[in-house]
């Protein structure tokens, strides 16, 4: 490997090395405390954002395995941001609730890592080194609050499901490589599909690939997972493997499908079917629900479904429209897991919708930050939800796709319902002493500076990309137009 090349990594040096080296100086400097240890990965994380954003590099690739195109640099800082947001958010959790001491931040720094290098990933050995780096870190994550029965639960359950997915991708990639011959994603892509039809074997391992993708970022029939899994994790965890992990493994999805050129109608009428019932099951079944993370869960297995879509859409203006959602999900997302934290105490996180009654009034600005994560994620005007939603829509209808389009904008309309609910709670119903509280029966934590510095960031992105969209759609549009390599 080059000087250059070892230059053009270094985003993913400065996570990887700035994992170790959290690690170690939480077992040589037991002194120092766990909120330290938060804002000093939250700086890492944003070095390795910035390099990411601002510097070019002088070579294409790395090892025929890491590419830095737009698209890759894109995603390794929208992972470094989901990153930074979880850790800033981890800093007043952590003193309420057990996450686990010098390896938190670490492990959420290698979680990065492997985001990060799986949505740069040219190579398919690439993809799976980058999903399982990504997966092994949560799955400890998940379950860190080691005085919670229901976060290791979680854990549990989340080590199954993924260990499964895992099998079923691993399967898929080597049918792939038995078929091609190859590991470059392009090329591999490409000689599936040249004859204008994928082979028996290369639909079969695409099968497996669309299994283990669609366990990963719970797309029906595959999200059963989801619901347990976000309501027994902690807060900051849940928003990290809501937000990053999925925008992570999209990319790879689309990197993947974009590579597949004339071949791809083979597989639109199975994802057509399976974003109509993630986006079907994801919005009715959140209606139901009185746990405010179970609703989260449903909300984001329906959202999946509004990626898909676009994703279907994407060898026309589907792509930009994909990226630009996964964009704004990870800011609504991150937003309402961020204030679920802040309100969670000691005794647990935030449980029922009805524990929100009245904290509007009691709690302005958390509480906005809640409202405006739920209305953008309803998709209403002036938020970057809407933007997201319009753009998937329209690229679908571009597409031919309009069945598509009708049956995603009545289920946008229904899912309205449930995210008003949650607003309604907020400032319309009387705040009752017995209720102004989280169902773990434990009052509201104290504002949080750190917390609420990630929610002001939060609140920007979401109104700055409702009302202001352009730049970034140029942007998108710009590297989405270049080779993924």
């Amino acid at each position: 490997m080059s000087i250059q090349e070892l230059y053009a990594l270094l985003p993913l040096e400065i996570l990887g090395i700035g994992s170790m080296v959290m690690l170690l100086a939480g077992a040589f400097f037991p002194s120092v405390g766990k909120k330290a240890l938060n804002f000093s990965g939250a700086a890492i994380t944003l070095s390795a954002g910035l390099v990411a954003t601002f510097y070019s590099p002088a070579v294409p690739e790395a090892g025929h395995m890491i590419g830095f195109s737009g698209f890759s640099l894109f995603f390794t800082a929208l992972s470094c941001f989901a990153a930074f947001i979880t850790l800033l958010i981890s800093a007043g959790y952590s003193e309420r609730r057990p996450l686990g001491e010098e390896e938190y931040p670490s492990l959420v720094l290698f979680a990065a890592f492997g985001m990060a290098f799986l949505s740069s990933s040219t190579s398919l050995l690439g993809i799976f080194v980058g999903l399982e780096s990504m997966t092994l870190a949560l799955y400890i994550l998940i379950a860190s609050n080691k005085a919670d029965p229901l976060s290791g639960e979680a854990g549990v359950k989340y080590l199954v499901v993924g260990a499964v997915s895992t099998a079923f991708f691993a399967f898929g990639l080597s049918l792939v490589y038995f078929d091609t011959g190859t590991l470059s994603v392009t090329a591999a892509m490409q000689a599936m599909t040249h004859t204008g039809k994928m082979s028996p074997v290369g639909l079969v391992g695409w099968a497996m690939l669309l299994v283990g993708i669609g366990f990963k970022v719970s797309l029906a029939p595959f999200h059963l997972w989801a619901p347990d899994v976000y309501e027994g994790g902690p807060a900051p965890v849940i928003a990290f493997l809501s937000t990053g992990s999925k925008a992570a493994v999209f990319a790879a999805f689309l990197r993947l499908t974009l590579a597949s050129s004339s071949g791809w109608g083979s597989l639109v009428p199975v994802l057509w079917t399976v974003a109509v019932l993630t986006m079907a099951y994801g919005n009715i079944a959140a209606l139901t629900q009185d746990n405010v993370k179970r609703l989260l869960a449903y909300s984001s297995i329906a959202q999946m479904g509004y990626v898909l879509v676009a994703l279907i859409a994407a060898p026309g203006s589907g792509g930009t429209s994909a990226v630009f959602y996964l964009l704004a999900f990870v800011a609504m997302d991150l937003a309402a897991f961020g204030v679920i934290a802040s309100f969670s105490g000691k005794d647990g996180d935030i449980g029922g919708i009805d524990g929100l009654r009245g904290l509007g009034y009691v709690y302005p600005f958390r509480s906005a930050a809640l409202a405006l994560a739920f209305f953008s994620l309803a998709g209403l005007p002036p938020t970057a939800g809407f933007i997201a939603k319009f753009g998937v829509f329209y690229a679908a209808v571009k597409s031919g796709y309009v069945y598509l389009a009708v049956i995603g904008i009545a289920t946008a309309i229904i899912s309205v319902y449930y995210y008003l609910k949650v607003v309604v709670y907020l400032y319309m119903r009387p705040a009752d002493s017995s209720k102004v509280v989280p169902l773990a029966m434990t009052a509201i934590p104290r504002p949080d500076p750190a917390g609420h510095f990630a929610l002001a960031v939060l609140m920007a992105a979401i109104i700055a990309l409702g009302i202001l969209p352009g730049g970034m759609l140029d942007l998108i549009a710009g590297f989405m137009a270049r080779p993924l390599i």
